[in-house]
């Protein structure tokens, strides 16, 4: 989310998150101060290798309540971050195929993960990866799933929640697919997309 009025509008349909890009280099940088939301909407903050001191900055100006790493986060920095009392989510992303082990570090230091496509950009490429690769996910740790996912996706959608690879899918992370420009959400999308899903 990016301007004032569309998140406002955008948190009239409660999602549980709404999230809010601190990576400078992203057309979808967040700059402003966030309008008063609904308490059962959690605010995230997403960053790219940034420093423990600048994300527990805006942890404190914003009252973030999740942290969304998409960079090369090291397990100690998220081990670190954990002690803002901000829920701690790491992003891995996939190609075609993923080596689960380098997860192993992770475990015990965040609360969630994120697997999303592997693209140019650290995130918001909006390309799907191959969802089956999760059939093999060998943790009990829940996550979300993200990358590419829009409303011609929701057939796709239905056919991973029955399946064992949505097993620990904790949520859906939707993002370029419901844009007008980078940063600005189609509202109308939004609610087709709720509507067919919920």
């Amino acid at each position: 989310m990016k301007y004032q009025d569309n998140i406002t509008e955008i948190a009239s349909l409660q999602p549980d998150y709404l999230g809010f890009i601190f990576h400078e280099p992203s057309p979808r940088y967040f700059a402003g101060s966030i309008p008063e939301l609904p308490k059962s909407i959690k605010k995230v903050g997403v960053f790219v290798d940034e420093k423990v001191e600048y994300i527990a900055q805006q942890i404190e100006k914003h009252k973030l309540t999740v942290i969304q790493l998409h960079g090369h986060e090291s397990p100690e920095m998220c081990r670190l971050l954990k002690s803002t009392k901000a829920q701690v989510v790491k992003v891995f992303s996939f190609k075609d195929k993923f080596d689960f082990e380098v997860l192993t570090p992770y475990e015990d230091v965040c609360d969630y993960f994120l697997f999303d496509t592997k693209g140019i950009l650290p995130g918001g490429n909006g390309y799907l990866f191959d969802w089956s690769v999760l059939n093999n996910y060998p943790s009990t740790k829940p996550f979300f799933l993200s990358g590419g996912i829009g409303l011609d996706q929701i057939d796709k959608l239905r056919e991973f929640q029955n399946s064992e690879a949505s097993k620990y899918c904790y949520a859906i992370d939707v993002n370029s697919k419901f844009e007008i420009e980078a940063g600005l959400k189609d509202i109308q999308k939004l609610k087709e997309f709720k509507n067919k899903t919920i």
